[in-house]
């Protein structure tokens, strides 16, 4: 579910108290961006929030939820916004997120 060589590299690369302030972002913008899923998907946009979701899920190593958001852009770009289980997104995102902060503590 969490890629933890990437959070590894990525903490290595802006340092420890940098990093702390790189997960408070990742995850108040990602918390936000998944409560508007359903307003995105009803104004047509969900292909550039799959995208989004995708690249910055995946630089923090949320890899499990970062490619469930590569296949609903792929889904999105292909027409198909509406087969995207937006619910098994947050779903995933809400756990991952909790695997990830238990793992930060541990």
């Amino acid at each position: 579910m969490i890629d933890w060589t990437r959070v590894e590299e990525l903490r290595s690369e802006v340092g420890a108290e940098d990093f702390a302030d790189v997960v408070e972002l990742f995850v108040e913008e990602v918390s936000a961006a998944i409560r508007t899923l359903p307003q995105v998907a009803a104004e047509g946009r969900l292909e550039e929030a799959m995208h989004f979701l995708k690249g910055s899920s995946a630089s923090l190593g949320f890899r499990t939820f970062s490619e469930l958001c590569r296949q609903g852009e792929q889904m999105a770009a292909a027409g198909r916004a509406q087969e995207i289980d937006l619910d098994a997104m947050a779903t995933e995102f809400s756990k991952s997120k909790v695997e990830f902060l238990s793992g930060l503590a541990a």
